[in-house]
């Protein structure tokens, strides 16, 4: 007996003793990510953080934030929080010495989470954005037995795919349920405006309705991805993150032909290019073994950057100023993070260092690009028989036994003109100047440098020069202006030293490494200038004479002066054109400081040991499974294009100071099926949202869910947001029949008021297409950074000067003004009344066929009254003004009749259904 108690005692006492052992184990953890960063980005990090580092205390890393401060003493004592300084200073009452300094103190619990988040071992974290990406279960939904198959489920019937059960996961958490299925006409016109940019056909509509197969909305769905208009759609996304424009942009704002570009990006996505593909195309296609036409255009990604062709400007500053662009494009678009502030120091908020900005534009300073008014390098597109001579030139290389580098060396001069030195370079001026702070122009007796040139093996020079002297000499000289002669010529007289002509000369054989002099001889007309914009130094072609010009010498003379068609491209600088990069202090091009090479920021994984230190092996690290942030961030940017708001709101911000996803497994699991499952198809991953449940809910919402989630971010309903600038555009033209279907192609110019144009520098002017150009979608449209279209602006659409992440949608009465007023939809307008009085015999038979054909649906008896009453006043007024109804249709045979139903299908398009998607 007395055994028996002794064990019951025992027992007793190790439950007891062990208690206060479990309490500890399940004291709530406090987690740095969500409870303590937040905290002290608010308060602290300010004064302690990547910007300042006051009493050299830093919070933004941990090894910062456990060093001793100035004052020798531990800001932070992992485990003893009676021992940290900070608390110390939080909780102090003198404002001399009280955290955080002028500003109010901290309230008791936030003090107490800081206490206990340093007695549990201040554990930091990487915010979750920073770390990889793994994979979530799904949540199971529906009761077991329902799982099994063995009852029923509301939750099971509901739930399309895995997208769904994250969603009730949620909705259940909150005691809300998700909304029905959107009605068919509805859901088509809905899917139909986001995949494609358009909205459904009568055609379209009828056979939906009529297919009651169980799978008549995939079928729907796989029509629209296999459209050509898909392509136009998401490319139209596209163009606001690539800075797109057909001008460079600045006060002379000059045109740059780019439109093929924007032909790649269509093809691209209506190919369904792998998104890792299309993501390295963009950012190293030049990179890439023997890259393609296509893989050169895609480049021209990172040439959309503006350049400044004012007189006057200093190249190499705006040389700088695009590749700092590109450096902060390429992280708002791929990483969804605000690098740009570790441009002047470090980030104040997320673990990037100052040094690091410089070493990820390490990768990118190397480009040729160097902001000339030609904006080279360029990809030539020759045509006729200019494009004969190529193919004649190419053949003849092949027929020679060439070595393979040797002819691709010799295209990529026919192809893209590189390498060569910009004149902008040359120095040593004597009666020489630097004209318009562009390119280097010489009087007679003077002469210029060009520095440290590389001769071996070098026996041809090209040079593109212009002038109005006549029998003006230039000489090439070696090493000094009064050095050995390697080359006298005459310029040839252009009418212009602003117009050049491309001329290849045979050089003597020279070997090393020597300055270059170019001394000029004008007696006849000293006062002119004689311009040298380029020169390049290559060796002869293979077959042709070493010290002198051979038939194939010049064919190529006459390609490089052949009119070609050009679009910008990235090309690397190797050798003697690779560039050193330094810090620059405070952010400032002119203050350089220690040098740094390529590499990416050691708060990310490294790139692999192999990989190339070049912009092609930042791209393929960038696209790795191990990288955390391309994947989410490209998953979130197309769900936001569907229901209107991202998974991360900001997509523009992941970092610690964005706002916090509202379903983060739901992005991770994602991220993880567009990289493996889907293999980073755009279209399967797209695919794959709008067949959810989720994306079918109708949009209407009670007053109950507009009380729990006024913003849907439970996504208890159906998206309804107001339409892109462009979508209201293509919308107004493709229900009246104007649209046209032609695909891809050089920018046009649709109707705009007048005046909006002033282009003082080129006399360049609005001139109207004709045809089906005018009806082309508005990704056509001929965008001037300095004056945007006006109607897709008014619609939030942005100038396109630098990267647009997202817009931001308004709705201001000007918007009405546009679809009321503005010539498009004007004209649309008149088309519809057209259609309408052929579809009925009554007004109100009429006005009823008018809004099946805007909308697909039937039109609500209160609506038709008010509609029916515009009509009836307006045809009442134009019976009394006549003449003010001609004005509207402009045409003579204009009635009254036709004018008042003008009128009523300009108020359709403008309703607040038609412009928005639901």
């Amino acid at each position: 007996m007395n055994y028996k108690l002794h064990l019951v005692g025992a027992v007793l006492a190790v439950v007891v003793l062990s208690s206060f052992l479990w309490v500890g184990l399940f004291e709530d953890k406090v987690d740095f990510n969500t409870q303590i960063k937040p905290l002290l980005n608010k308060h602290c990090i300010a004064c302690h953080g990547g910007v300042k580092k006051a009493a050299n205390f830093s919070l933004l890393f941990k090894h910062e934030a456990l060093q001793p401060a100035k004052s020798g003493k531990h800001p932070i004592v992992p485990g003893d929080a009676s021992a940290s300084e900070m608390i110390r200073r939080l909780t102090l009452t003198d404002p001399e010495e009280r955290m955080p300094l002028d500003a109010p103190p901290l309230n008791p619990e936030e003090i107490e989470l800081l206490k206990n988040w340093i007695d549990q071992g201040a554990e930091w974290g990487d915010h979750w954005a920073y770390q990889s990406v793994r994979q979530p279960d799904v949540p199971q939904i529906g009761t077991f037995w329902a799982r099994l198959g063995l009852a029923e489920s509301d939750e099971l019937k509901w739930a399309k795919n895995e997208i769904d059960h994250f969603i009730l996961d949620k909705l259940k958490a909150e005691n809300l349920k998700p909304s029905p299925e959107a009605d068919k006409a509805a859901l088509i016109r809905r899917v139909s405006l986001d995949l494609t940019g358009l909205p459904p056909t009568e055609q379209d509509v009828t056979a939906f309705q009529q297919d009651t197969s169980a799978n008549a909305y995939e079928k729907v769905v796989d029509r629209l991805l296999a459209s050509p208009a898909f392509g136009e759609r998401w490319a139209g996304m596209w163009l606001d993150l690539a800075r797109y424009a057909d001008t460079k942009g600045y006060e002379a704002d000059l045109s740059r032909t780019m439109w093929r570009y924007r032909d790649w990006l269509i093809k691209a996505f209506n190919a369904d290019k792998p998104f890792d593909q299309f993501t390295i195309e963009q950012l190293a296609g030049d990179l890439l073994p023997n890259p393609t036409d296509d893989q050169l255009v895609a480049t021209g990604f990172h040439r959309n950057t503006m350049t400044n062709d004012e007189g006057g400007t200093q190249d190499e500053e705006f040389r700088v100023s695009a590749v700092i662009d590109r450096v902060n494009t390429t992280w708002d678009v791929w990483q969804g993070t605000t690098f740009s502030c570790v441009q002047c120091h470090s980030h104040p908020y997320d673990p990037f260092v100052h040094e690091d900005y410089y070493k990820y534009l390490a990768f990118f300073n190397n480009t040729r690009d160097e902001d000339v008014p030609s904006d080279t390098p360029t990809l030539r597109f020759y045509k006729g028989d200019d494009s004969l001579k190529v193919q004649e030139l190419q053949q003849w290389l092949t027929s020679q036994s060439a070595p393979r580098p040797t002819v691709r060396d010799a295209m990529r001069l026919v192809r893209v003109v590189e390498p060569k030195i910009n004149s902008h370079s040359f120095d040593e001026y004597v009666n020489a100047s630097l004209m318009g702070a562009m390119y280097t122009a010489i009087q007679h007796g003077g002469s210029a440098r060009i520095k440290n040139m590389e001769l071996t093996g070098k026996n041809r020079l090209l040079i593109a020069w212009g002038t109005k002297a006549e029998k003006a000499v230039m000489s090439v000289r070696r090493d000094s202006v009064n050095g050995p002669v390697l080359l006298t010529q005459p310029v040839a007289k252009t009418g212009s030293p602003w117009k050049d002509t491309t001329l290849i000369f045979a050089l003597p054989d020279v070997s090393g490494r020597h300055h270059l002099y170019l001394t000029l001889d004008s007696p006849k007309m000293p006062k002119e200038w004689v311009m040298v914009k380029w020169v390049a130094l290559q060796p002869a072609l293979p077959g042709q004479p070493a010290h002198a010009l051979g038939p194939m010498d010049q064919k190529l003379g006459e390609l490089l002066n052949a009119k070609a068609e050009v679009v910008p491209i990235l090309y690397e600088g190797t050798g003697d054109l690779a560039r050193k990069t330094h810090v620059f202090e405070r952010g400032n091009w002119l203050v350089k400081g220690k040098p740094v090479r390529p590499d990416v920021p050691k708060s990310l994984p490294s790139l692999p040991e192999n990989s190339p230190q070049n912009r092609l092996g930042l791209a393929q690290w960038m696209v790795s499974p191990e990288h955390p942030l391309t994947a989410r961030v490209a998953v979130n940017r197309f769900w936001e294009q569907l229901f209107g708001t991202g998974i991360v709101e900001t997509v523009e911000d992941f970092g610690t100071q964005g706002i916090p996803p509202t379903h983060r497994e739901l992005l991770d699991w994602l991220a993880v099926e567009f990289m493996e499952t889907d293999r980073w198809s755009v279209k399967k991953l797209l695919k794959k949202m709008v067949l959810s449940a989720t994306y079918r809910q109708q949009s209407a919402a009670s007053p109950e869910l507009l009380a729990k989630d006024p913003f849907n971010k439970l996504l208890a309903r159906g998206p309804r947001v107001r339409l892109s600038a462009e979508q209201v555009r293509d919308q107004a033209l493709a229900v009246t029949g104007l649209l046209s279907s032609k695909l891809g192609g050089p920018s046009v110019m649709p109707a705009q008021p007048d005046g909006i144009w002033q282009s003082p520098y080129s006399g360049e002017s609005w001139k109207l297409s004709s045809g089906e150009d005018r009806y082309r979608r508005a990704l056509y449209t001929y965008w001037k950074r300095t004056a945007p279209y006006p109607s897709m602006i008014t619609f939030d659409s942005p100038s396109r000067e630098f990267c647009q992440l997202r817009r931001l949608r308004t709705n201001t009465p000007l918007q009405a003004l546009v679809t009321l007023n503005d010539p498009v939809y004007v004209e649309a307008a008149q088309r519809l009344a057209e259609t309408m009085k052929l579809r009925g015999k009554t007004p109100e038979q009429q006005l009823r066929a008018g809004y099946r054909l805007v909308m697909q649906q039937e039109i609500r008896p209160k609506k038709l009254t008010v509609l029916n009453r515009l009509y009836q006043n307006t045809i009442a007024h134009y019976r009394q003004h006549p003449q003010e109804a001609v004005q509207l249709l402009a045409c003579t045979e204009a009635t009254p009749e036709l004018a008042a139903l003008t009128v009523a299908a300009n108020t359709l398009l403008n309703l607040d259904e038609v412009v928005t998607k639901e």
